[in-house]
């Protein structure tokens, strides 16, 4: 404590005042200006004490009181899962949140700070400078009608967040007075998405209608902050052109996703990659009502021409599925100079180095319960020397082979290639002995013939080597996308005392270029002879992706094509459909469209005729085929048949009798069983990535 002799009221010089006293007489507010102007009037001042922290607690009053100028009261109506979830960060960043819904969330509400109103008349009595309106997209015009607005001020800022935005602008607009401000808002995130914060996340809006004063344009600016200061990307965006943009992404994402639904699609022990991002696409989708679906669908006029694009993107690659089936089935029946020509396009196409079988996009993940131990992956080549290597020989040399060829001869063994097509410059690179006729190939006895050839070329080029210049014992190994295929060809064409193994590397030169670590390696023994000699040869050979780190999986080939067909057909297959709607990406695009849009990039880098493969020589493809088919029609029913409801009502009830089905009954929904299940006014108006 320090005490003084009484002052005079001029301020002492400087140099006779600690530096506390020259900051208290320097300090340009008008509190202390008042203060000493009062004492004038009546007696000098006299400091008996003072604490030498008073001007820092000053300060701080000062950036409180400020702080506390910045803060908004908001009104929430609709307090379900997603009016919560924007809730909590309104309330952890010091803003007063009001909330009012038809359910009653009393008890959440009072665990999260937030003060619950049943009625709306009283959540309006408290004047809240924003009314947030978070109900579903379907009910949102029966509660904006059913609110006191006479209760709230004139000059209220009235905000939506809906996943649609033409809608809610022109509903706002038409049944709101002119004096109330306006902003059209889609965060484009939830609970699922948000769950390790905002930062980086789409928020778009639109300020359709806000006052010229100073303190409205401010209120605006405020509420806009709370989403950038939790690290949202800030979209401003016309409601027309992110409906449009909405259409292609959103509503194109949850159709592709509610159809896989329907597949009941299940992950597989060799799941590719694609197939997992379709997966997960499924479980998101499937999280969020069909009320928000079918919103997408009714309230954004882009979505039905989206609908129509992806029906007949959709019909043009069965066409082409079949015109291709059908051409195979004529040549068959007519021969000729026709299959023969048509041969030759196939061949000529596989050795142009397109020919590869594998997806560009496989890298995978699967079951432990399917993948060999660590200890037996080295088990497999640690039991052989260094010295004992194989001479391999790659019929097709093109992309594939050359790719598989670069590691095979990085490990030392010798490499003998053969194609049609010139490629002794890329053999020469690589170290690989290039052969351009067949025969001289076979005539050094190599020990494994892998064939690296398109799927569709496969018997040609089997029937064209000369076997009899190989040795008796040599091991046939494809590579083919497909299995029971090449391992019925096999056993037909090959004689008895021919070893063949089927093999799948499920990655090509794109999704290995990294390595071959993780990534999934499927074969069958399917035949091997019990000599250990042809048996240590078979091991040798498995060995080399073993030492890469691949996952080892011993799978039957019926067992894989089952698997493939429910993976790898369904994930080439969707994304080709999304390939021929010409999707683009677009300045909201959202984490599920970005999969999308990856997915076809990927598929589309393979062949078409990898494709046709997938299709033609699996005989569960065309099973997944029709069954996508079915899922697709029945969402549209699903979709149009709703709509027709809402015609229906239009039509012949009134509209009263319309405004109570609304409001006092659960809206239904088919489900696949054809049984209804009731949905909550609120549902979810959550944007899943």
């Amino acid at each position: 404590m320090l005490s003084l002799s009484p002052l005079h009221l001029s301020p002492p010089k400087p140099s006779s005042l600690p530096r506390t006293f020259l900051h208290i007489f320097s300090l340009p507010s008008p509190t202390p200006t008042f203060s000493l102007r009062r004492h004038r009037r009546h007696r000098r001042l006299e400091i008996r004490a003072i604490d030498a922290a008073q001007v820092y607690d000053y300060e701080s009053k000062l950036a409180a009181d400020f702080r506390s100028s910045t803060k908004l009261k908001i009104g929430i109506i609709g307090f379900g899962n997603f009016g919560q979830f924007l809730a909590r960060a309104f309330v952890s960043q010091g803003h007063t949140v009001l909330a009012h819904s038809r359910s009653d969330h009393s008890r959440i509400a009072r665990t999260l700070g937030i003060s619950f109103f049943s009625d709306a008349d009283d959540l309006c009595e408290q004047h809240p400078e924003v009314i947030l309106l978070c109900t579903s997209i379907i009910s949102t015009e029966i509660v904006l009608t059913s609110l006191p607005l006479q209760r709230l001020k004139r000059s209220t800022l009235i905000v939506d967040v809906l996943s649609v935005k033409e809608f809610p602008k022109n509903l706002l607009l038409n049944h709101l007075p002119s004096n109330f401000d306006l902003i059209c808002m889609h965060p484009m995130f939830g609970p699922e998405s948000a769950r390790n914060g905002w930062n980086g996340l789409f928020c778009v809006y639109d300020k359709v209608r806000v006052g010229e004063e100073e303190s409205r344009l401010l209120r605006c600016e405020r509420f806009l902050g709370i989403f950038e200061n939790e690290g949202c990307e800030m979209v401003e965006m016309s409601c027309a052109l992110h409906d449009r943009f909405a259409a292609e992404s959103q509503f194109i994402t949850h159709t592709v996703g509610r159809v896989l639904e329907r597949l009941n699609l299940e992950s597989t022990p060799i799941n590719t990659k694609g197939y997992e991002t379709l997966l997960n696409l499924v479980e998101n989708t499937s999280a969020d009502s069909f009320d928000l679906y079918y919103g997408l669908f009714v309230y954004n006029k882009n979505s039905l021409e989206m609908l129509e694009r992806l029906d007949l993107a959709f019909e043009a690659l069965k066409k082409l599925l079949f015109g291709r089936l059908h051409d195979v089935v004529r040549g068959q029946l007519f021969g000729g100079q026709e299959r023969l020509r048509s041969s030759r396009e196939e061949y000529k196409h596989s050795s142009n180095g397109n020919g590869a079988s594998l997806p560009s996009s496989s890298e995978a993940t699967r079951s432990q319960n399917f993948l060999l131990p660590i200890d037996n992956k080295l088990q497999i080549f640690k039991r052989f020397d260094n010295n004992t290597k194989l001479k391999i020989a790659i019929i097709g040399f093109g992309n594939f082979g050359q790719f598989l060829a670069k590691t095979i001869v990085r490990q030392g063994h010798t490499v003998l290639a053969y194609s049609r097509s010139d490629y002794s410059e890329a053999a020469e690179r690589l170290g690989v002995s290039y052969f351009s006729d067949v025969d001289d190939l076979c005539e050094e006895h190599p020990e494994v013939i892998l064939l690296c050839t398109s799927i569709l070329s496969t018997e040609k080029v089997l029937k064209s080597l000369p076997l009899q210049r190989l040795k008796r014992s040599t091991l046939f190994v494809d590579v083919l996308s497909v299995k029971e295929f090449p391992r019925n060809l096999f056993l037909k064409n090959l004689p008895q005392y021919f070893d063949i193994l089927c093999t799948h590397p499920m990655f090509g030169p794109e999704s290995g270029k990294n390595g071959w670590n993780s990534l999934i390696f499927v074969y069958d023994k399917v035949r091997i002879g019990n000599e250990d000699l042809r048996i240590s040869r078979c091991e040798r050979f498995l060995a080399i992706f073993a030492r890469e780190g691949c996952e080892m999986v011993e799978m039957t080939c019926a067992e894989h094509d089952k698997y493939a067909a429910g993976s790898q057909f369904i994930t080439h297959t969707m994304g080709r459909i999304l390939e021929k709607l010409g999707l683009e990406s677009t300045p909201i695009n959202t984490k599920g469209y970005e999969t999308l849009l990856s997915l076809v990039e990927n598929t589309a880098g393979d062949s078409f005729d990898l494709y046709y493969g997938l299709f033609m020589y699996n005989v569960n493809a065309m099973e997944q085929l029709e069954r996508l088919d079915l899922a697709f029609e029945s969402l549209k029913k699903q979709l149009f048949g709703r709509l027709h409801g809402v015609l229906r009502k239009q039509l012949f009830e009134t509209e009263d009798d319309q405004l109570q089905v609304l409001s006092e009954k659960p809206l239904l929904m088919l489900s696949e069983n054809c049984t209804t299940v009731g949905s909550s006014s609120e549902a979810l108006n959550i944007q899943q990535d």
